[in-house]
């Protein structure tokens, strides 16, 4: 057994399951610790921030054009500047330097081509980035289908539109309570710090509710309002206190970054972002495992089933989506199948692709799972043909089984269907019931 598999056998050995309440929740939080170290180190996470770092180049300007674009209406556009380089403050002198060269680019985009086909460009352009952003976090969430084109024209535009707005009024905010003439007049006393801490930590918090706020909107998934939270406070903490580690290491790095020239401010901040996306997107991973903390063991592995578990998995899905249908209860989705079955949605989500293929299953925008047809008109046999004969194979060309194979197979397959014959979804529901 490799490390891995060691320390994973220590970390979910049956003898934890008696601990008392609270050293329960420690082991829990060295598991979280285990499960992202992991997925950082092996996992997709980083090929992920690395593919938004090539997507924000190309659509940073635009982004930015587009925003400055929103709030110049409502005459806030030079407050913009100040939250770029707040961003890039950890690079330091090059920070500025950098925000500069952008503020530039977005000005000569907002003159030349905010009109027209390029404004549509510019909207495309920063719908991508959005859109990029969506697959990785519906990785994460195991959330096999995107967004509809028109919930994402709808959706991603409102953000765009809204966000610059709010970001700036939270700015003016700020820097209200740091300009009040209470706190200004009570200077350094303790009395004067007591009444500047929320204006100290507001910035802070706002970075933590800014998280927490992408965590919740932007996976095409129910995401708990405490998951999300949680991700955005590990998010905001990880990224300042690395703003902070980063800033420290440009300055003393700065001998052996003047080897690169001109290219040091480009590294720099290609390295920072690069950063930044993974603090990101290692917030969402918290706030999956968070809601969902079944998965900190297989984190992104592949589910290991056998062909009798996927028989029954989509005996099992088909029945519980069956239920709920004839209840009139609230559709399904694949995590509550996954909740009430135990299966990781890993393990479901192939089934659950080849009931749909198979014309048995109907999958609406918010991933809730219908049955194509009335239960009573689903036969068995349909649903067990769905795994064991998919309507579309990996594998292409004619199948030349050797006699004996094909023979034994015909045999099985026919005391299958004799064993099935004239039973219907609804049938077994009503067993079931």
């Amino acid at each position: 057994m490799n490390l891995s598999g060691r320390i994973e056998g220590w970390l979910w050995h049956p003898r934890w399951a008696t601990l008392p309440a609270l050293p329960r929740a420690g082991l829990l939080l060295v598991r979280c610790s285990y499960a992202l170290l992991r997925d950082v180190v092996a996992g997709p996470l980083t090929l992920h921030a690395m593919g938004l770092v090539y997507v924000t180049l190309l659509s940073m300007v635009p982004l930015l054009a587009v925003s400055f674009s929103v709030v110049k209406a409502f005459g806030f556009h030079h407050q913009l500047e100040p939250l770029l380089f707040g961003f890039l403050e950890p690079l330091g002198a090059r920070g500025t330097e950098l925000t500069a060269r952008v503020i530039a680019f977005v000005d000569n985009a907002q003159g030349s081509v905010l009109a027209g086909v390029g404004l549509l460009f510019l909207f495309i352009t920063a719908l991508s980035m959005a859109g990029q952003m969506e697959v990785s976090f519906n990785r994460i969430w195991r959330v096999e289908q995107p967004r509809s084109l028109g919930r994402r024209l709808t959706e991603y535009l409102s953000v765009i539109l809204v966000g610059p707005v709010v970001m700036v009024t939270a700015m003016a905010i700020i820097a209200g309570l740091r300009s009040n003439t209470l706190v200004q007049a009570l200077g350094g006393s303790p009395v004067g710090a007591l009444v500047g801490l929320p204006a100290a930590i507001l910035p802070y918090a706002l970075v933590c509710i800014g998280f927490s706020l992408v965590y919740w909107f932007v996976p095409n998934t129910s995401v708990r309002l405490h998951a999300a939270l949680a991700g955005g406070l590990l998010g905001g903490v990880l990224w300042v206190g690395t703003g902070v580690l980063f800033a420290a290491f440009v300055v003393n790095a700065a001998a052996t970054i003047t080897i690169y020239a001109s290219f040091a401010i480009v590294i720099s901040a290609l390295f920072w972002l690069y950063l930044s996306w993974l603090i990101l997107l290692v917030g969402a991973q918290f706030a999956f495992y968070v809601q969902w903390p079944e998965y900190l063991r297989v984190g992104f592995r592949r589910a290991v089933t056998g062909t009798a578990q996927m028989e029954a998995a989509a005996l099992a899905v088909m029945l519980l989506v069956a239920r709920a249908f004839r209840a009139g209860a609230a559709p399904l989705r694949p995590a509550d199948i996954a909740a009430q079955t135990g299966l990781p949605g890993l393990a479901l989500a192939p089934v659950i692709a080849r009931l749909e293929a198979a014309g048995l299953l109907a999958r609406t925008a918010g991933e809730a799972l219908l049955p194509q047809r009335e239960p009573a008109a689903i036969q068995l046999r349909e649903i067990m043909q769905a795994v064991r004969h998919p309507a579309s194979a990996d594998i292409g060309g004619e199948i030349r089984w050797p006699a004996a194979v094909a023979d034994l197979g015909a045999r099985l397959d026919a005391t299958l269907a004799d064993t099935l014959r004239g039973r219907s979804l609804a049938d077994l529901a009503d067993i079931a019931g």
